[in-house]
C-alpha cells in the first residue's frame, strides 16, 4: 500500500490528525482487491468511525474509495465505480 497516497494528497492537507490516523490504519487492513467486498469494508469502516467519533467529508469519503480501490485490477475498479454510483443513486432517494 502506498502511504504516501493518504500523507501527499493536497484534499486532505488540514486533516485532523485522528482522521487520517484512521485512515492510515484503514488502508492497513485493506487486502482484499474485490469489488464484491469493498462494500463490507466501507460499512466497515463507517461504522468505526462513528464508534471512535470521527466523520468524514464527502472528499475524505472519495479517498477511502481510493484506499479500497488501489488493489484492484481495472476490470474490479470498474465494477466497485457501478456499485458506488448505485449506493450514491439510492442515498438521493
Amino acid at each position: 500500500m502506498d502511504y504516501d497516497f493518504l500523507k501527499n494528497n493536497q484534499n486532505f492537507a488540514g486533516i485532523s490528525p485522528e482522521k487520517l490516523d484512521f485512515l492510515m490504519r484503514f488502508a492497513a487492513q485493506n487486502k482484499t482487491g474485490n469489488a464484491k467486498e469493498m462494500s463490507n469494508m466501507i460499512m466497515g469502516a463507517v461504522n468505526s468511525a462513528k464508534q471512535e467519533g470521527i466523520s468524514f467529508s464527502p472528499n475524505e469519503t472519495d479517498l477511502i474509495v481510493e484506499i479500497l480501490k488501489q488493489n484492484m485490477s481495472p476490470e474490479e475498479q470498474r465494477k466497485a465505480d457501478q456499485i458506488l454510483m448505485l449506493m450514491r443513486n439510492l442515498k438521493r432517494k
